[in-house]
Order: C-alpha cells, then sequence, then structure tokens
C-alpha cells in the first residue's frame, strides 16, 4: 500500500502497488488521482482495474447520537500527515462513503477512527451495518487474508522462487 496522493508517487504505485491510498476532500479530486493512477498503470503493461484506490479518512463519529457535527463536510486535518478528517455521525460517513462510490471516485476507504473505543463500535453498527442494509457494503468476507478480502492476487516474487538477481 503507498501513498498516491502527490504525482511524483503515482508513477511507483501504478507500477508496484496493489493498494493506493489518497487523501482527498472531494469526490471529484480522489477520481481525477484514480484516473491518473489507472493510466499510468495501463502504460506501465498492468491491467489498471487490478489497482485498487482507497481514500484515507480519519473519523470523527462524535458523542450523540447524530454525531459531532450532523451533516458535516470533510476538510483537511491540521496536522502533519495532511490527512483528511470527517466530522458527523453515522448515518452522515454511510451517506458520503455512497456518494463517493456512485461517483466512482475510489474503490474503498481506510476509515481511522479517531477514537477508536468510541467511533470503531459506532461505524461497525452504525455505518456498516447501513452500507449492507443499502447493499453497498459486504456482510461476509471471503478468504482469510486480507490480500484474499480484496481478491488481489498474489504477486510472482523472485525470492520465493529462488531467482535472485
Amino acid at each position: 500500500m503507498l501513498d498516491a496522493t502527490e504525482p511524483a508517487a503515482r508513477g511507483v504505485a501504478a507500477r508496484h502497488a496493489d493498494v493506493a491510498f489518497v487523501r482527498a476532500t472531494r469526490p471529484e479530486d480522489a477520481g481525477f488521482i484514480r484516473a491518473d493512477l489507472h493510466r499510468l498503470a495501463a502504460e506501465a503493461g498492468r491491467d489498471p482495474d487490478r489497482l485498487l484506490v482507497v481514500a484515507d479518512l480519519s473519523v470523527d463519529l462524535g458523542g450523540g447520537e447524530v454525531g459531532a457535527e450532523p451533516g458535516a463536510e470533510i476538510a483537511l486535518l491540521p496536522d502533519a500527515s495532511g490527512g483528511v478528517l470527517f466530522r458527523g455521525g453515522p448515518v452522515d460517513l454511510a451517506d458520503l462513503i455512497a456518494d463517493w462510490q456512485r461517483q466512482a471516485a475510489v474503490d474503498g476507504f481506510h476509515v481511522r477512527p479517531v477514537e477508536p473505543a468510541r467511533d470503531l463500535e459506532r461505524f461497525v453498527n452504525g455505518t456498516a451495518a447501513l452500507l449492507q442494509h443499502r447493499g453497498l457494503f459486504r456482510s461476509f468476507h471471503p478468504g482469510a487474508t486480507l490480500r484474499e478480502h480484496l481478491d488481489l492476487h498474489r504477486p510472482a516474487r523472485p525470492a520465493a522462487r529462488g531467482v535472485l538477481s
């Protein structure tokens, strides 16, 4: 997994990564980066559909039933990582994910709860459950590894075959 937000990193991600993550506050920006990565992957002789692009997203699902700021927009965090923060309720987050999926902006999300003890439960029992109900999120994950869950091919590794140069 590589951060492919910056243009300089996209070539490496397009040639070598199975999963690239992006930091974007708008689906249009994420979709542009995704299209660029797929173009670069094709130019490198790879099947662009084998490169998954996920949005990196910190989530603050708040302390109340409706979340910190219902209907809030996502905005850049002021931290050194340059990450993106979503503040709102579980339903708001489900709507955002559904909207980005409808626009084919990304293939998925790397969700990082701001307060795991609170936000993980709200994500699983609120956001994920709602997305499953809408038919947008799987309720069963085949396989035992992340590679299998994401349907990623096993890389051809020269070291595994005993062929080192």
